[in-house]
């Protein structure tokens, strides 16, 4: 095993994950070589999209891998020329009426660093803000069943929802998209470098 593939191997890992099959809002390939961007600091692991419960099983299993440190949903939000960065989500079943579960709690905050993604956002000219109001689609919804379902420890995983504005492209969308994962990058701790089982 080379030096690189050991230091690899310490680096968490930040799922990004676009929910609309009808909407790339995010390519993870770098560049014409086919090569897949990474933050610094961590690995990046891109899911295609698929049916809600199909993802959510999906995104699931990323997250009960220890090394699995974040978890970044990305879709279009409402805005015509502003990402947001959700907050929080409610618990609705997918149709939007009535709750998914009467045994979960109305609402579930997300865990990763809104402040840093924030600033982040800003600091590579874009518009963004943080916002407690949940758009009925299959992003709170995934958002909710996933922060529903994190255990309830100190080392929770960052979790959240970067909305892209309605009307951007694909190149403005997925610098976004690096901001915001950079910037949730920055805040994870390297994996200790004797896993036990």
């Amino acid at each position: 095993m080379s030096d690189a593939d050991r230091a690899d191997q310490r680096l968490p890992v930040i799922v990004l994950c676009g929910y609309d099959a009808d909407d790339e809002v995010w390519d993870p390939v770098e560049d014409l070589s086919g090569s897949h961007w990474r933050p610094n600091g961590a690995l990046a692991v891109s899911l295609a999209p698929s049916d809600a419960d199909t993802l959510y099983e999906t995104l699931t299993e990323q997250l009960r891998d220890r090394r699995c440190r974040a978890l970044l949903l990305v879709g279009r939000g409402r805005s015509p020329d502003r990402f947001s960065v959700q907050m929080r989500a409610e618990n609705r079943a997918l149709s939007g009426s009535g709750r998914m579960n009467v045994d979960l709690p109305c609402l579930a905050r997300a865990t990763l660093p809104v402040a840093d993604v924030v600033a982040a956002l800003n600091d590579v000219g874009l518009k963004v803000d943080a916002t407690s109001e949940a758009e009925p689609d299959v992003g709170s919804y995934l958002l909710f069943r996933i922060l529903a379902g994190l255990p309830d420890v100190t080392e929770a995983p960052a979790v959240g929802l970067l909305r892209v504005p309605a009307d951007v492209s694909l190149d403005t969308a997925r610098r976004g998209v690096k901001a915001a994962a950079t910037a949730i990058a920055a805040q994870l701790a390297p994996m200790p470098r004797v896993q036990h089982a």
